[in-house]
């Protein structure tokens, strides 16, 4: 279905074929998302009928074992790669290649190589494929989820063996490989202080007192979770859970307006809405699309024109930000499907308090 949806988008711009690359050094999101192989290799999509995975000798058992789309064949080629696609390629005149995903050495490359012909950018086009997930890419996404709560849940309940950033962050990523997966992204693990820049990377410092900011996610079958849950180390103040519960109140009532066709800057108009004074502390966008990269569409951003639609996976994360002193964020993946929003991160938001 993948493979027939871009095919249907390359017929309505006449453009002959679409070229995707995977790079030992450089993954392509949109190679996978097609194919379901990490390996090396070239992706080429005709208009109509199979499209062909090329793989080098050493890769083709393991794709031919890999791929199951049955809209793609897999070939082995022995000699050079772009004069084979030159040559298929030959006497057609527009090319489709995400330049997004490719250097300007090599698109230039491409360019010199296959003179003559017309390389169109199909980068937007196969982000709007990937916004919206089948069922097997929500089964994917489900199951990602599920495991990272549950590598969560254990490390929230193990805290107090922690001492440094580090080890809780090394705790994460010892788990994630345990069960099988791999990190969406490196573990952001924020405490005291730290915890008010949104990007921290976690040191191997000791724990401090205040709030810890844990934002974690696992990829399962090429799909990825996003979740983040803010404790407490030591005993808070009065003022310290109040701001916690208006965060937690801002990242539900803001949820609960997520509906078919709502236009995601008025997502974030709602939850800025809810911060109310506090608003100008919270720094960054609303959430994000996740599926076979961490950030995909929709973006729920300020300046967002982009549509919630049926099958869209994404993040709702409101945060707090006081410079120097601490940052609360609390983030679920989340998907709006047949009418209804269901949190697919599904571990405890409630302030849990760890005594140290």
């Amino acid at each position: 279905m993948k493979i027939l949806n871009l095919q249907k988008y390359l017929r309505e711009k006449k453009i002959s074929f679409a070229l995707f690359f995977n790079f030992e050094d450089k993954e392509n999101p949109n190679y996978y998302y097609l194919s379901s192989y990490e390996g090396y290799g070239a992706l080429l999509v005709p208009q109509d009928g199979k499209a062909t995975l090329f793989t080098a000798e050493m890769e083709w058992e393991k794709a031919s074992k890999t791929v199951k789309e049955k809209n793609i064949c897999v070939k082995r080629y022995k000699k050079k790669l772009l004069p084979m696609l030159k040559e298929i390629i030959k006497g057609k005149k527009k090319l489709g290649v995400d330049k997004s995903q490719i250097t300007v050495e090599f698109y230039y490359r491409l360019k010199k190589f296959f003179k003559g012909k017309k390389l169109m950018d199909i980068a937007e086009p196969c982000r709007q494929l990937r916004a919206v997930k089948n069922d097997r890419e929500i089964e994917y996404l489900r199951k990602a989820c599920s495991i990272s709560d549950s590598i969560i849940s254990r490390c929230i309940g193990n805290f107090k063996k922690f001492k440094t950033e580090m080890d809780v962050s090394n705790f994460l990523g010892d788990e994630t490989i345990r069960r099988g997966c791999k990190l969406a992204f490196p573990a952001i693990v924020a405490s005291g202080s730290g915890s008010s820049q949104p990007h921290y990377v976690p040191r191997k410092i000791r724990l401090k007192k205040g709030f810890c900011v844990i934002d974690f996610g696992v990829v399962y079958h090429g799909y990825r979770s996003d979740t983040t849950r803010t404790v407490y180390l030591g005993k808070p103040s009065l003022k310290e859970t109040d701001m916690y519960d208006l965060l937690l109140n801002t990242q539900l009532e803001t949820a609960k307006h997520v509906k078919e066709n709502i236009i995601c800057s008025k997502l974030y108009d709602k939850c800025v809405s809810e911060l109310g004074r506090y608003s100008k502390y919270f720094i960054h966008g609303l959430g994000h699309g996740v599926g076979v990269e961490i950030h995909e569409m929709p973006n729920l951003r300020q300046d967002s024109k982009e549509k919630i639609r049926d099958g869209m996976v994404f993040t709702i994360e409101p945060g707090v930000y006081f410079t120097g002193k601490y940052g609360i964020r609390i983030e679920d993946t989340v998907m709006w499907c047949d009418g209804r929003l269901e949190i697919l991160t599904k571990y405890p938001k409630k302030l849990i308090v760890i005594k140290r």
